[in-house]
């Protein structure tokens, strides 16, 4: 088979895809919204007002050749999958935004656009072990730009946008500069007073866009060492509090199974005034989220978006009934993870170790 693979940035504009629908660019809630209680730089305390669930890539990313069908029902980073999202109780969607050649943002994950050099040009992705499948899903719809995103999803549902980046290339400040700015013009033209976070893998991004705007909070993206890079800023938990510290930053997104190897750095990070969010495939046990909870965790990034917030609905009826303030943040307690629950008796051994 063969494809043809254009990398997002390279791509002069988004009219060449304009035709082609499958590859063009194009209730009450319980989670009340954020507060911002600023301080001076670098001590910069940014708080969630309730413990807070982000739909990954709207509704949820999508896993071809997966084994749970909601992986595949509907087109992850689309407007359908956004506005879906929305209508359950969450705050917030995160999705990826890169920038084309010609200077718009989109919404888009991979780094590089799988096709097939014929007409129709359907999608493809390649899984992590290197196999390529056609990108199918049981609602498909269009993925976006960044203003059709503000323009077309409900107003009412927070947008933490990932500022996504290649990691094969060695950015220059001016190239960065042309990126965010590009980003930072529609939100600013668009975002009205819609919820903003702005979140990156790349410190130097998220330590730009901070210089470039103080409106919205940033947070650093970090797997937290289960991958390591030759950027020693990226490799542990602890480094991450660095980078947010100097630069001003409001908080980290870290992959979750960094903060179960070592739950003693919640403490570390709620002691330095960082909000603390969590995202990866453990997010999608409600157990898990609960725990999380419990630990002093802020929020999580989630796919099954309805069975988690289902969950924690359960979990506040309950917490009524027995008088309790069910939405009350508890103390930080990074113990209770191995006092109240033992992960590796629960949970697939891969999940906690790949």
């Amino acid at each position: 088979m063969a494809l043809k693979a254009v990398h997002v940035s390279d791509v002069p504009n988004l009219d060449q895809f304009a035709d082609n629908a499958e590859l063009a660019l194009s209730s009450t809630q319980f989670f009340k919204g954020v507060t911002d209680h600023g301080g001076e730089e670098g001590k910069c305390g940014y708080e969630f007002s309730k413990f807070t669930v982000m739909g990954h890539r709207g509704c949820g990313m999508n896993m071809v050749q997966s084994s749970v069908p909601r992986m595949e029902f509907l087109k992850e980073n689309s407007i359908l999958s956004f506005n879906a999202a929305a209508k359950l109780p969450i705050d917030f969607i995160e999705f990826d935004v890169q920038v084309t050649e010609d200077g718009c943002p989109v919404i888009f994950h991979d780094g590089f656009i799988l096709t097939q050099d014929k007409v129709g040009k359907p999608l493809f992705r390649r899984t992590k072990d290197g196999n390529i499948f056609e990108w199918k899903v049981e609602n498909d719809d269009p993925l976006c730009t960044l203003q059709e995103a503000f323009e077309k999803v409900e107003n009412s549902i927070g947008f933490n946008i990932e500022l996504k980046l290649d990691d094969q290339v060695a950015y220059t400040e001016e190239q960065l500069t042309r990126v965010l700015q590009a980003i930072l013009q529609v939100v600013n033209e668009c975002a009205n007073n819609r919820p903003i976070i702005f979140s990156s893998f790349q410190p130097d991004a998220a330590l730009l866009i901070r210089k470039l705007q103080t409106t919205y909070p940033v947070f650093f993206l970090t797997n937290g060492g289960s991958k390591i890079y030759i950027d020693i800023r990226r490799n542990s938990l602890d480094e991450a509090i660095k980078v947010c510290l100097t630069g001003g930053l409001q908080g980290i997104v870290s992959e979750l199974r960094a903060i179960f190897r070592n739950p003693g750095a919640v403490t570390r990070i709620k002691d330095s005034k960082l909000s603390l969010v969590t995202y990866g495939q453990l997010n999608n046990f409600p157990e898990v989220v609960y725990v999380q909870h419990r630990m002093g965790v802020d929020g999580v990034i989630v796919d099954l978006v309805e069975e988690v917030t289902e969950a924690i609905s359960d979990w506040i009826r309950l917490a009524e009934d027995r008088g309790e303030e069910g939405q009350k943040q508890v103390k930080t307690n990074p113990g209770f993870l191995q006092q109240q629950l033992s992960l590796p008796l629960l949970l697939p051994p891969e999940l906690l170790h790949t």
